[in-house]
């Protein structure tokens, strides 16, 4: 497509529209934020310094580079992201594993807070919530970075030691989706180095490259001139940048250095098809995409460069509002559709293109693609309409509101986050006060014929169309060929298709506002300092006022009820209820009148039955809070049935039940709940049969009588209350919901979900094309719940997680990543339960099993190692400290004191500095003594070396 004559367009559309002072400087670079420090050192270091006490007294730290597996030869194929793992395996001034634990002695965990990745044309290494109270660390972290930028150790025997590791993360990703891609990506990119440089590299070279072909890939690529620093935290920045000046001063600009190249995607005449199956696929992906050119740098920078990303998010809004608004239909053309913009094929730096994507149903690829094609020659044709433009730049107009209505509770994940990407990619950060204004000074003046004319440029038809089919592979499923596939396109393309047609929204969520209830009282609770509002209807209603967050509220409702309440006669229907309920809209809109009725508002109510509750959650700004409250209301006395729209849904989830099957992993996970729970018909999953067997209208029969009487319901709202404000809207809402008094809020504690007692081993086989063991262990036992018992499971898993990745990842090399979880249920429950769960080579399954109950055994008779648990407990409390500053926190422990008489917010910090060695080996010590324990595992036919033994020579 000729995307310079969109900028043209683009560019002398800005000049009509901006005011004199801006348009002369639209093609000048947009300033960036005044709390930013940014800048170069002599060497070429990049660094973006910012203060920002959100959350307080931590800081991120972040070294990006522009340098990923693009740059590796083919003898190098793996190298970029095997160096990223060796960055946590030694560094000058960190030997060995020193740096991670140096970080978890801080409280940063190895994976949460401390982590990195690799992807084609970059690699990026972050510390996440490190603590800045003490000096020392801040400037341990920016020695880290400086480590990492140039003085990583890779000493030899780390590096053969690794290799198993990284085995195991290929076995971990190579899976149906991933050998799809990466045949995908060969094809799309044909003679291009984006066609064979998939980060995690080839096995081949992994297991056997020299050590100094790693040590070379290093020195040429990790160099100041294509790295930047970014410290975003509870900082002194001119400390800051001082400090990383000092530090990175002996780091040279080499000589000579290598060119940092970007490999350029070439176009086509033809459209490009592929077609990618594989036995452990489990949907029929159709996906139709138009490349571009990508815009210059230098102009992402600018007013254009900021109104284009305005164009392109509007475009990719309405049209996934279209596709939305087909998929509710009865036999649609798809399961699931939508669009968006971005990288070609998501990795390629100098191509972006418009993706179409349709999820088919099996053996239906040509009826999807002529519904994308069919769309997309509408959208060509005749673009977007005046009411879908209008609901869409009200939306975005909002989204930019609601970031500068928070702009003083920004998190610096966020800030870190947009900086790497203006780094890497490009752009601008000129803050979002700037932003805010200059959408709401532009955004009104760009016509809608501008973003037709884009938009119609973008989708070349002919030139530079990808089309992608990917699915699984088995008996009864049939695909085109690549010639029929571009085929079947250039005719869908000469499809006859109609104009959308115009439509006005009615917003006016209520024909009539309630009567109103009526106050009972308001009190001011000493606990928690909650306003206590008690309604005649029943209702009790607790606010707690924040300055957490400066335009946010949160909702939780809940009360006694619940799907026990019903006999083995609902058994399948009330399954649905939650998927269901929401699928028909309230009061005179379906679904998607609603959305559309709620443009311009941020608000969000779900209603929700659980086995013994009923619940209500939700979320506004402050502008919105009515809103809010009319949803509510909406949802007690106006749920809406929508028989086309079920039907709809029961077609999705009757595809996804039959093409899961595909995937062993699936199918073993529903068995493993299903028996882990003892074979209790309520964890059972949802076969097709079952759907033909529910009843929509007895399912929405049930929703409605769980929120007919809500005499007794419990309403909390945290966040920026104003009481003078919201108390009344209480009334007038919350305060008129139908109550009955006589009825008493109940439920069926006998019907609950018990673990299964003594031990079970249940072992499948299954051919896979990589061959893998999944493993699963759980153990559980009787335990009340308390506070204690909760923060002792937490620490425990992190404990145990420090004990496997010593032991099974670090020592053995036998998996990449040990998962770990853990629980307390409460009442009626009471029971705790441990799950391990990792994939491993078939060839070490048993072997590697016997080391998860190893750890077990030994914390069990010894006590866990006392520098683990120390670990453990800094982290917790610098996440509890993190916690009292966020609503959902709060939320939450308002629910479970007026709920459950529990006060666990204030003997928080000392029931945790009271856990010991000796608790944690007792809790395990319950678990071995009550010895229940289930064990499951699915292991492919062959190992890796029998696999690799009857392959045919090359």
């Amino acid at each position: 497509m000729n995307l310079r004559k969109v900028f043209l367009v683009f560019a002398l559309a800005l000049s009509a529209v901006l005011p004199v002072s801006l348009s002369a400087q639209q093609m000048q670079p947009l300033p960036i934020d005044t709390a930013v420090r940014y800048g170069k050192l002599p060497n070429g270091l990049t660094y973006i310094v910012r203060h920002n006490a959100n959350p307080q007294k931590r800081a991120n730290y972040y070294i990006a580079q522009t340098v990923g597996s693009i740059l590796e030869e083919d003898n190098q194929a793996g190298l970029a992201h095997f160096l990223e793992h060796m960055a946590f395996n030694g560094t000058k001034n960190f030997p060995g594993k020193n740096l991670i634990s140096f970080l978890e002695r801080i409280g940063c965990r190895f994976g949460a807070d401390l982590n990195a990745y690799t992807a084609f044309d970059e690699t990026v290494y972050t510390i996440m919530d490190a603590p800045t109270q003490d000096i020392n660390v801040v400037d341990s972290c920016l020695l880290i970075m400086h480590d990492w930028s140039n003085n990583i150790t890779l000493d030899g025997k780390e590096i053969d030691e690794e290799r198993g590791v990284i085995h195991e993360e290929w076995r971990t990703r190579d899976n149906g989706d991933m050998r799809a891609m990466t045949y995908t990506l060969e094809k799309a990119f044909p003679n291009n180095k984006y066609g064979k440089r998939m980060p995690i590299g080839t096995m081949e070279v992994v297991d056997n490259f020299p050590h100094e072909d790693l040590r070379a890939y290093y020195k040429k690529w990790y160099r100041p001139d294509q790295q930047c620093v970014i410290v975003v935290g509870d900082i002194d920045p001119d400390y800051v940048v001082k400090k990383l000046t000092e530090i990175f001063a002996d780091i040279k600009a080499p000589e000579n250095a290598a060119e940092r190249y970007y490999v350029e995607v070439e176009d086509n005449e033809e459209p490009i098809s592929i077609i990618a199956t594989d036995p452990e696929v489990t949907s029929t992906r159709v996906q139709i995409m138009y490349k571009r050119d990508i815009m210059p740098r230098e102009m992402k920078a600018t007013v254009a460069g900021f109104m284009l990303n305005y164009l392109n998010r509007i475009a990719s809004s309405i049209i996934n509002e279209r596709f939305m608004e087909m998929m509710m239909k009865p036999n649609a053309p798809f399961l699931q559709a939508g669009a968006y913009q971005g990288p070609y094929m998501t990795i390629a730096k100098t191509k972006d293109a418009l993706n179409f994507i349709a999820i088919a149903r099996e053996n239906e690829v040509k009826k999807s693609l002529d519904a994308l094609v069919a769309e997309i020659m509408r959208i060509k044709k005749f673009g977007f309409t005046a009411a879908e433009y209008d609901r869409a730049r009200t939306n975005l107009i909002k989204s930019f509101e609601n970031s500068y209505n928070e702009r003083g509770k920004r998190t610096n994940g966020s800030y870190t986050e947009e900086y790497k990407s203006f780094f890497i990619d490009g752009g601008y950060i000129p803050g979002i006060e700037t932003e805010y204004e200059m959408i709401k000074m532009m955004a009104p003046q760009l016509p809608l014929e501008l973003v037709n004319n884009a938009i119609k440029e973008y989708i070349s038809v002919d030139k530079n169309v990808v089309l992608t089919v990917t699915g699984p592979k088995k008996d009864g499923i049939t695909y085109p060929t690549e010639a029929e596939l571009t085929e079947m396109y250039k005719q869908a393309t000469k499809q006859d298709v109609e104009a959308p047609k115009e439509e006005v929204s009615d917003t006016n969520l209520m024909e009539r506002a309630p009567k109103g209830g009526k106050i009972a009282g308001v009190k001011k609770n000493q606990m928690y300092g909650a306003t206590e509002v008690k309604l005649k209807n029943g209702v009790t209603v607790y606010l707690k006022t924040t300055d957490y967050k400066d335009d946010e509220v949160q909702l939780y409702a809940v009360k006694k009820g619940g799907s026990s309440l019903y006999g083995e006669k609902d058994a399948l229907n009330v399954k649905v209820v939650n998927d269901v309920l929401d699928l028909g809209g309230l009061g005179k809109f379906d679904a998607i009148a609603l959305q559309k009725a709620l443009t311009g508002r941020s608000v969000d109510v779900s209603a929700s039955v659980d086995l013994h509750e009923d619940k209500i959650s939700g979320s506004s700004t402050v502008k919105d809070f009515e809103t809010m409250m009319q949803l509510v209301y909406l949802t007690f006395t106006d749920m809406r049935e929508d028989q086309d729209a079920y039907e709809a849904h029961k077609q999705r989830q009757v595809e996804r039940i039959k093409s899961v099957k595909t995937n062993p992993l699936y199918s073993l996970r529903d068995t493993i709940a299903y028996v882990f729970y003892n074979n209790n018909p309520i964890i059972k999953p949802l076969n097709e049969e079952d759907y033909e067997k529910i009843d929509y209208k007895r399912v929405m029969q049930i929703a409605r009588e769980r929120y007919a009487n809500a005499n007794g319901m419990q309403f909390f709202f945290v966040g920026n209350i104003d009481e003078a404000t919201m108390i009344p809207l209480i009334e007038k809402y919350i305060g008129a919901l139908p109550s009955n008094k006589k009825q008493t809020p109940k439920t069926n504690e006998d019907k609950k979900l018990t673990l299964r007692k003594g031990k079970m081993d249940l072992f499948y086989k299954k051919d896979m094309d990589t061959p893998m063991a999944q493993i699963y262990d759980m153990i559980h036992a009787q335990m009340p719940y308390n506070l204690k018992n909760v923060l002792v499971m937490d620490a425990l898993v992190a404990v145990l997680d420090q004990c496997y990745t010593a032991s099974i990842r670090e020592a053995e090399g036998g998996a990449y990543s040990v998962g770990v979880t853990g629980e307390v249920q409460f009442d009626p429950m009471n029971e705790a339960y441990i799950l391990v769960n990792f994939p491993t080579d078939p060839a070490r399954a048993d072997e590697m099993n016997k080391l998860v109950y190893v750890e077990l055994d030994n914390i069990a008779n010894n006590g866990p190692k006392k520098e683990y648990l120390d670990k453990t407990l800094v982290n917790m409390r610098k996440s509890y400290e993190e916690n009292l500053r966020k609503n959902a926190y709060w939320l939450y422990n308002l629910k479970r004191y007026y709920t459950r008489g529990a006060d666990w917010a204030g003997i928080y910090l000392d029931t945790l500095n009271s856990i010991t060695t000796t608790d944690l080996q007792n809790f395990v010590k319950e678990f071995m003594k009550q010895d229940n324990r289930l064990q499951v595992r699915l292991s492919s036919t062959k190992t890796e070396a029998e696999k690799a033994a009857n392959q045919p020579a090359k």
